[in-house]
């Protein structure tokens, strides 16, 4: 009788030190889509306490908090951000230079993201009267809308002149 008893646990043993591994191998996907991806319904989004740009030219930053409310989650890439007028939309570029890292998120965790963006002036054809922000993470399609209240956004080449940093763990 002690046989099966000492073979599950010998079995669930195994199979844990496997499931830990820990030697950052990727799982092979064939879907294109992350499985892991956090979603954001799944995450709370907050756009925090923004350095508003007070005037034409000047530079404004906004931070974007993410906190996973579920499962363990993967961040890994940037997170898509568009900027829209309530008739045209306009893709916010990745800051140049910037290096994606794949963070993990277990429940409770937090990650955060920053918008840079030069203000434009109001009425200004080469700008961007921003009225909304569309967030929509890595991995995933679901986005969620928030209002932009932070001015005009100043247009450089026919986009934005702004930028979406990349994720950063926060905390521990």
């Amino acid at each position: 009788m002690r046989a099966i008893p000492l073979t599950v646990t010998a079995l669930a043993a195994a199979l844990l030190l496997t499931a830990c591994n820990g030697g950052g191998s990727k799982s092979s996907s064939t879907s294109g889509k992350n499985s892991s991806a956090c979603e954001i319904g799944k995450v709370s989004v907050q756009i925090g306490s923004a350095s508003v740009a007070p005037g034409a030219g000047d530079t404004g930053e906004i931070p974007v908090s993410l906190t996973n409310q579920s499962a363990p989650c993967t961040l890994d890439d940037f997170a898509g951000v568009v900027l829209g007028t309530g008739g045209t939309q306009a893709k916010v570029p990745v800051l140049k230079g910037a290096k994606a890292q794949k963070l993990k998120l277990n429940k409770g965790d937090s990650a955060t993201f920053t918008i840079t963006y030069v203000r434009g002036k109001a009425g200004d054809k080469a700008g961007l009267d921003a009225k909304t922000v569309q967030i929509t993470l890595p991995g995933t399609s679901a986005s969620r809308s928030f209002p932009w209240s932070y001015g005009p956004v100043a247009g450089q080449g026919g986009t934005p002149n702004a930028s979406v940093s990349a994720f950063q763990q926060v905390g521990d």
